[in-house]
């Protein structure tokens, strides 16, 4: 399996922001070597906490969003992990990790968490719409190869699985592709929420439609997020006011202005 490593170091995009409060932390737990906390550490990550003193580790860490909990985890050359964390899937989304990485899993945050945590901060400010965060991603040839041509999909734009498929040279292979979308272990940064049906409907996404809509309307100037009043308070976000840009309502969960969507 090889590594894929993508280092975002574009100029172009804006600068950090200091003190942003809109991402805030939610749980970020030190592991104490008492017996009990030491088993339970083993038990999710397959490795005590003394051990992962003793090795290169990855970092996990949980923060809110306005599409709920993300677990953010980094290794000390880039960020690996961004997942959404939904009741009782954390445990198995680390346990994926390590076994990608075949490397001890610790909570904690590095530089690589901390800068995708103030980049998410403006991505859902609606002030960045380029990622510069270091990031890696295993996967086979064929995973890397759809995951590489995500990430040149513009910020607000979509393709359907049919032209991201020929796009890399696999005609016809749409199925593989969204096989492929799905296995993507970096959401958001490597925007799979970007790829639709031909016919204009959202196709499917492992994160939930509703958060794949809303990521899509955020890209289209269609929601506008409010900052938490508190740590840990949820960020609410609402609807423009301006009518031309209301989805319309369907019987398949409120996908959108099809026109919007169709395949580029």
């Amino acid at each position: 399996m090889k590594s894929g490593v993508c280092r975002n170091s574009s100029d172009d995009g804006p600068k950090n922001i200091e003190g942003s409060e809109l991402i805030t932390t939610i749980s970020e737990k030190i592991c104490k070597p008492t017996a009990g906390i030491r088993g339970s550490f083993a038990r999710t990550v397959g490795w005590t906490p003394g051990r992962s003193r003793n090795a290169e580790a990855i970092r996990v860490k949980w923060i809110d969003s306005p599409v709920g909990s993300l677990i953010l985890g980094a290794t000390d050359e880039a960020l690996c992990l961004l997942e959404f964390v939904d009741p009782g899937g954390s445990q198995a989304q680390v346990r994926r990790l390590r076994h990608r990485f075949d490397r001890p899993i610790v909570p904690g945050t590095n530089k690589w968490i901390a800068q995708a945590t103030e980049e998410l901060s403006q991505y859902f400010s609606g002030a960045l719409r380029q990622f510069r965060v270091p990031i890696v991603y295993p996967g086979t040839d064929f995973q890397q190869s759809v995951w590489r041509r995500l990430l040149r999909i513009p910020y607000g734009r979509t393709i359907c699985y049919e032209q991201l498929a020929a796009d890399i040279g696999h005609h016809g292979a749409q199925r593989a592709v969204g096989t492929a979308n799905g296995k993507n272990r970096i959401a958001i940064i490597i925007p799979c929420h970007r790829v639709v049906n031909k016919s204009g409907q959202l196709g499917g996404y492992g994160g939930g439609l509703w958060r794949k809509q809303f990521l899509l309307d955020l890209e289209q100037g269609r929601l506008h997020c409010t900052q938490p009043t508190e740590a840990g308070g949820s960020v609410r976000a609402r609807r423009r006011s301006n009518r031309a840009h209301e989805p319309a309502q369907s019987g398949s969960g409120g996908l959108g202005r099809r026109r919007e969507r169709r395949c580029l």
